[in-house]
């Protein structure tokens, strides 16, 4: 937890009048830096710890790898700066993704979004339609998204962190994370499985964040075909989740469960 949370002095403030002062539990925030191949690539607003797994799942789900084999290297700086990440691309992978690496500002989804028709087009090149035989029941899905919420230490401290959670077909959770950011929270989750090699595991996503269209594109980078969420995903999300064969759901009010796609994946 070291570097993940800064106490600060608070004044409560009670309804109906009073009030108490008392230390409160607020997230890290700090910049990352990924450099690539020596080369600043991008500066992204994250909670400090997971770096490299942040980075390699942050380089998946960019486009600018593929596969394992195509890190030579990722880990801090040469001055051990644990907000600065060194990372090397095998020599003909660099060759492949030239173009990517020329566009950083344009395609970079970590933290800002993304900017015009031209660049969703651009991005959609680098997706699957995904098949994916896992089944889930509705009831379970349900119990999935309420079980994130209670693994989220940082949250049950600050109240101020996403998560991301990753299960196998066995809906064993493999990988989890937490990060102010929601989409760090997911480079996190799955950059910890890329660099052990064990994305190929991988059956279902949750998220306690909306499913947003980034989310997606990231999801499907790691061949993902389930997201479940607590919150709804946005009308881009579910046309890619549609285009893509993407399940993507959510939960609502009296533990119902709302599908936007691929529904024959939940089993009513």
């Amino acid at each position: 937890m070291a570097g993940r949370t800064e106490s600060y002095e608070i004044i409560r403030c009670y309804r109906g009048g009073g009030r108490s002062e008392g230390l409160h539990d607020l997230i890290g925030e700090e910049p990352l830096l990924i450099r690539i191949d020596g080369r600043p690539y991008a500066t992204i607003m994250r909670t400090p710890g997971e770096e490299t797994f942040h980075a390699a799942g942050f380089c998946l789900s960019e486009g600018i790898v593929d596969d394992l084999n195509d890190l030579a290297s990722v880990g801090f700086c040469k001055d051990m700066d644990a907000n600065v990440v060194e990372i090397r691309l095998a020599p003909e992978r660099h060759k492949k993704a030239e173009d990517i690496l020329e566009k950083k500002n344009l395609i970079s989804l970590s933290s800002c979004g993304i900017c015009g028709r031209e660049v969703i087009d651009e991005r959609m090149c680098s997706l699957e339609i995904l098949s994916g035989d896992i089944r889930i029941n509705a009831d379970r899905a349900v119990g999935l998204v309420d079980g994130l919420r209670e693994m989220q230490e940082l949250h049950h401290s600050t109240w101020g962190s996403h998560a991301a959670m990753i299960l196998d077909p066995l809906l064993k959770p493999i990988s989890v994370s937490e990060d102010v950011g929601r989409h760090n929270a997911l480079d996190k989750a799955i950059g910890r499985l890329f660099m052990t090699a064990r994305l190929a595991d991988a059956c279902v996503c949750v998220l306690s964040s909306r499913i947003s269209y980034e989310m997606v594109i990231k999801t499907n980078r790691a061949h993902i075909p389930m997201i479940l969420s607590a919150s709804r995903p946005t009308a881009l999300a579910v046309k890619l989740g549609r285009t893509l064969n993407m399940t993507l759901a959510c939960t609502a009010k009296d533990k119902e469960l709302l599908i936007f796609s691929a529904e024959e994946r939940i089993e009513i």
